[in-house]
C-alpha cells in the first residue's frame, strides 16, 4: 500500500517526469521489438545488456562473459554514472532523493553509446523508459531472473538496506517484486538464476544463452536430405505449414532443456505465466519478442476464453489416475489450446513476411475437433489479415454435436465442406493439394497453409498443457518434484502424444507415454512391432471418431528425432509407404520406441464400459476418447498417471447418454435438447457454456461433396477467388 501511495505521488506531482520514468507498475510499455533484419543491421556490433534486480550477479557475470567472448565489459554504475557524477551512486541517491536521482540517472544513461560490449545495468536503470528505449536499439537485453530468496540473501550479505523505491516505506521485497514487472517489459532473453548458483554457473548460463541466440538451429524439414540448405525461422514454418519437399518442420538440434530447479520455478505460476516461460526457449526472440509472446498468450488464454480459475485443471479420478480437463475452451476440446494461440502466430508471420497483395488460405482436415477450433481461433484472432479458412470434415464420421458445431460457426472468409469419405481421405487430400504444383500456380497470389498439427506453430502450444499437468500435481502436493508419472493420451494423428514427448525431452519426469488407441489400433501395432502398414488396416467407425485415423501424420516427426535427424532414413520410410503401403524401422529405433512408449487399445465395448463404470463409481462423465485412454491407463496402473481429457462429454452426448441411461430414448431429440439433457446429468465436469451457446445457432455451411480430389480442388479454387 505504501508503495502505491509513493507511485501515486509521483504521478500527481511529476506527470511529465512520469512519462519519462515508467515506475514499478510499468503501464503500457511498448518496447520496440528486434527482428532478424534489425539485428543484422547492427553488423555484429550489437551489445548484450545484462539486467536484473540488485544482487542477481550482473556486474560479476558481465566481466566473466566479456572475458570469455573477448569483448569489452562495461558496468553502468562503475564505468558511466560514477565517473560522470564524480561520486558513488549510493552518495548520489542519498544527496538527491529518489525522484531527482532517477531523472539524472536517466539523463546520463541516455548518453550511452558502445558497441560489441557486455553491458551491466544497475537495478534501477530499467525504470527509466526513454533511456532504456535508446539502449535497446544497441543490443539485446538479457534478464538475470533470480528468485526473491536469492536477491534478499545476497542483499543481506552485501549489507544493502536501501535501494530506489524504499523511501516510501516499502520493504525490499516489495520493491523487488515491483521491479520484476519492469524487467519483464524489456528483456529479450531470460536466464534463470537459482539460490545456489555460483558466479561461474551464472556466467555459463549467460554464455549458453548468447550462443543459442547467435547460432539458432532454426527449423528444417524431416525430409531435408541436404543439410547444407538454409533452415527456416519459426514464423516461416507457421506461414508455410508443410515443407516444400512434403516433410514436416521441426526445430533443429536438441530440444530446450530444463533442470528440476528450472521446473520448480514454474510450480506456483499460473497457466499464462508458465506458458510464456515454456515457449521462450522454443521461439527465437527475433521471431517473436517475449513481450509480444506474453500479449499473445494473455489474450489467447484469457479467463473469458477458458472457463474456471485453473484453465486446464488436473482432477483426481480414482486410485492413481488423474484427468487433465482440456475442454473448458470455446469449442470444448483440447484443440482450443493450440488454435487460440496459433492464429496469433500466423497473423504475426503474415505481417512480418508477406507482401501486401498476397492472400492466405488455411486448408484443414478435421476428424471432428480441429475444424471448429480452427474456425473459432482464426475468426477471433486473425481478422485483421487477409486470410481465409476452409475445413474438410468426414461427413458421416463425426458426432452430431461436432458437425453442428463446425457448420454453425460464423465468420468472415470461412468455408466448411463435408466429404463423403473418412478423415484419412480428407487429410491425404490436403497434403496432396499442398504438393499440387499446377494448383499452386493457379492460386498464384493466394498461398496455402495448414492449421492441422502438421503445422509446427499448431503443435508447439500443445506442449504447454502437458507441462502444466505435472506442475499442478506438484503444486497440489499429489506428487513431489522429481517424482515420475505416466501420461496416457488417446491417439490418432499422433500430435497430442508427440507434444507430450517434447515435454519429456525437455526434462519433465515422465516415465512412459501411453499411446491409447481405439479399434483403429495401427499405432499400437507399430509401437510394439516397429512395422507401420496402413495398407493392412481398414478404418472402423467408432464412438471416438477423432481418433478414427489410420495414417498418423506426426509419427514422421517422432521417427525423425529417434533416427538422430536422419532425413535419408525418413525419406526412405515414406517412399516405401507410398510404394508398398508399409515400412519397418530398424532394431535400434524399435528399442527406443519400447523405452519411451507403452500401448494399448479399447474396443467399443471397453470404451462404453469405461464410461459407464467410472460414472457409477465416481459421478465423473468422460467423453469416449478420454474413456479410451482411461481404459488403457488401467492396464498400466502401477504409476501415477495423467489421462488427457481431450473433449467435453457434451460433444458426444448423442453417443454417451444411451450408455449411462440405456432406457432413455434420444432418437427424436434435437441437438439443443441433447445438450440440455446432458447438462443435467452431472456436474463432474460441469457443462461447457460455449456448447450451450452453440446450440442456439443455425447451421450455415451445408456443402457436402463426394470423396473426389478434383472436385475438392475446384471448391478450393473457387473459394480462393472470393477472398
Amino acid at each position: 500500500m505504501m508503495l502505491k501511495l509513493f507511485l501515486k505521488s509521483i504521478r500527481h506531482n511529476h506527470f511529465t517526469f512520469y512519462n519519462t520514468w515508467r515506475p514499478y507498475s510499468c503501464p503500457s510499455v511498448q518496447k520496440k521489438a528486434h527482428s532478424w533484419k534489425t539485428w543484422t543491421g547492427l553488423k555484429g556490433k550489437g551489445n548484450f545488456i545484462l539486467m536484473g534486480n540488485p544482487g542477481s550477479g550482473k556486474t560479476t557475470t558481465g566481466k566473466i562473459v566479456a572475458q570469455v567472448l573477448g569483448k569489452r565489459s562495461f558496468d553502468i554504475d562503475d564505468d558511466l554514472l560514477t565517473p560522470v557524477w564524480g561520486t558513488s551512486v549510493a552518495n548520489k541517491l542519498s544527496d538527491l532523493g529518489e525522484e531527482r536521482f532517477l531523472e539524472e540517472e536517466g539523463q546520463v544513461l541516455s548518453t550511452l553509446d558502445v558497441q560489441d560490449t557486455i553491458v551491466s545495468l544497475s537495478g534501477s536503470n530499467p525504470l527509466v523508459y526513454n533511456a532504456m528505449a535508446k539502449i535497446g536499439e544497441q543490443g539485446i537485453f538479457i534478464y538475470l531472473d533470480a528468485t526473491n530468496e536469492t536477491i534478499l540473501n545476497r542483499q543481506k550479505a552485501m549489507k544493502v538496506d536501501r535501494i530506489v523505491g524504499m523511501a516510501s516505506g516499502a520493504t525490499l521485497e516489495d520493491v523487488i517484486n515491483s521491479r520484476r514487472r519492469c524487467y519483464e517489459d524489456w528483456y529479450d532473453i531470460r536466464v534463470l538464476v537459482h539460490p545456489n548458483d555460483t558466479k561461474q554457473e551464472i556466467a555459463e548460463k549467460v554464455l549458453n544463452a548468447i550462443d543459442k541466440f547467435q547460432h539458432d538451429p532454426g527449423h528444417r524439414s524431416t525430409r531435408q536430405v541436404d543439410k547444407g540448405l538454409n533452415t527456416v525461422t519459426f514464423l516461416e514454418t507457421v506461414l508455410q505449414g508443410i515443407a516444400p519437399d512434403g516433410g514436416l518442420y521441426v526445430r533443429g538440434g536438441l530440444r530446450p532443456q530444463l533442470t528440476l530447479e528450472d521446473i520448480s520455478r514454474l510450480v506456483n505460476l499460473n497457466y499464462r505465466e508458465r506458458a510464456l516461460r515454456l515457449l521462450e526457449p522454443w521461439i527465437h526472440p527475433l521471431d517473436i519478442s517475449p513481450q509480444e509472446l506474453r500479449d499473445y498468450i494473455n489474450d489467447s488464454y484469457s479467463d473469458r476464453m477458458f472457463e474456471g480459475p485453473d484453465l486446464a485443471p488436473v482432477v483426481h479420478l480414482k486410485e492413481k489416475q488423474y484427468i487433465q480437463e482440456l475442454f473448458h475452451g470455446p469449442t470444448a476440446s483440447f484443440k482450443d489450446w493450440a488454435l487460440q494461440l496459433m492464429p496469433k502466430f500466423f497473423t504475426r508471420a503474415v505481417k512480418e513476411l508477406s507482401q501486401n497483395n498476397v492472400k492466405y488460405l488455411i486448408l484443414t482436415a478435421t476428424s471432428g475437433d480441429t475444424g471448429s477450433a480452427t474456425l473459432d481461433g482464426f475468426s477471433r484472432h486473425a481478422a485483421d489479415v487477409n486470410v481465409g479458412v476452409m475445413v474438410l470434415y468426414p461427413f458421416g464420421n463425426i458426432s452430431d454435436i461436432q458437425r453442428w458445431q463446425t457448420t454453425s460457426i460464423e465468420g468472415k472468409n470461412i468455408h466448411v465442406v463435408g466429404v463423403k469419405g473418412d478423415f484419412d481421405f480428407c487429410q491425404q487430400a490436403v497434403k496432396k493439394i499442398f504438393r499440387d504444383s499446377k494448383l499452386i500456380e493457379t492460386l498464384d497470389l493466394c498461398k496455402l497453409s495448414a492449421a492441422n498439427s502438421i503445422n509446427w506453430g499448431r503443435l508447439l502450444p500443445q506442449t504447454l498443457y502437458h507441462a502444466s499437468a505435472y506442475l499442478n500435481l506438484v503444486r497440489d502436493c499429489k506428487i513431489s518434484l522429481g517424482d515420475h508419472v505416466d501420461y496416457c493420451v488417446p491417439t490418432g494423428n499422433f500430435g497430442n502424444i508427440l507434444s507430450a514427448f517434447y515435454v519429456k525431452e525437455m526434462g519433465f519426469p515422465i516415465r512412459k507415454l501411453i499411446c491409447a488407441s481405439n479399434e483403429n489400433n495401427i499405432l499400437m501395432e507399430f509401437l510394439q512391432t516397429g512395422i507401420y502398414r496402413p495398407s493392412a488396416f481398414t478404418l472402423k467407425k467408432t464412438i471416438s471418431p477423432s481418433i478414427d485415423i489410420i495414417q498418423s501424420s506426426n509419427l514422421e516427426r517422432l521417427l525423425y528425432h529417434l533416427s538422430e535427424e536422419d532425413s535419408h532414413m525418413i525419406s526412405n520410410f515414406y517412399s516405401n509407404l507410398t510404394n508398398t503401403g508399409a515400412f519397418k524401422v530398424n532394431n535400434r529405433m524399435k528399442e527406443k520406441l519400447s523405452a519411451l512408449f507403452a500401448t494399448g487399445y479399447a474396443t467399443e465395448s471397453n470404451t462404453k464400459c469405461s464410461i459407464s463404470n467410472i460414472f457409477k463409481e465416481t459421478g465423473y462423465l468422460m467423453d469416449p476418447h478420454t474413456a479410451v485412454a482411461q481404459y488403457v491407463a488401467s492396464q498400466h496402473g502401477d504409476m501415477t498417471t495423467v489421462i488427457s481429457g481431450t473433449a467435453h462429454h457434451g460433444k458426444f452426448c448423442d453417443n454417451i447418454l444411451p450408455i449411462i441411461d440405456p432406457s432413455g430414448d434420444i432418437s427424436s431429440l434435437s441437438v439443443k435438447d441433447l445438450i440440455s439433457r446432458a447438462s443435467k446429468v452431472t456436474t463432474r465436469p460441469h457443462m461447457n457454456t460455449f456448447l450451450q451457446s452453440m446450440v442456439q445457432k443455425n447451421v450455415l455451411h451445408k456443402d457436402v461433396v463426394p470423396a473426389d480430389y478434383n472436385e475438392i480442388v475446384d471448391i478450393v479454387v473457387n473459394f480462393a477467388k472470393k477472398l
